[in-house]
């Protein structure tokens, strides 16, 4: 593993994956933890911020899917903006079940899925972590996307994480 590729990355890049790794951070902190108080407040805020950060930022990085440069993770950094709005607003209405219900889904689908296509060959992270673009990013995409099927649909089948 090495910061090289991370390092040498344009700026839009190393913002995109500051604010993300403060995403995965904090999230299960903020998303899972008893406690809703002053701590959860502000360290929610943060990660609001880092969050909108992170999905506006995507729009620097074009997408080698399509002529335009817009590609399908685009679409998830759309839905991300959409659901702080919403879950921001819920919080206001003081709508909390609401709130945590978007919020969580957010942090699963936003950073955990989307996440997991970072492990693309030829992506930054996928170089930080197996060096030269190496096809062992597959693996890792189809462990974090069994993880959450296991997560989303086990409970229906009989299997899977309980929370």
């Amino acid at each position: 593993m090495t910061l090289t590729p991370f390092l040498s990355a344009p700026f839009e890049i190393q913002v995109h994956m500051v604010c993300a790794i403060i995403g995965l951070s904090l999230g299960p902190f903020v998303l899972y933890r008893s406690r809703r108080d002053r701590v959860h407040k502000v360290l929610g805020y943060v990660w609001v911020s880092a969050m909108a950060v992170l999905a506006i930022s995507s729009f620097a990085i074009p997408s080698f899917f399509t002529p335009i440069g817009i590609g399908p993770l685009h679409l998830f950094a759309m839905i991300t903006l959409w659901s702080l709005w919403t879950g921001v607003r819920y919080a206001i209405q003081r709508d909390f079940d609401a709130h945590q219900a978007v919020f969580r889904s957010l942090y699963t689908n936003g950073l955990i899925i989307a996440g997991a296509f970072t492990f693309l060959p030829g992506r930054t992270i996928n170089q930080m972590v197996f060096g030269e673009p190496s096809h062992l990013g597959w693996l890792v995409i189809a462990g974090l996307l069994g993880l959450v099927a296991i997560r989303v649909f086990g409970p229906r089948i009989g299997f899977g994480l309980r929370t």
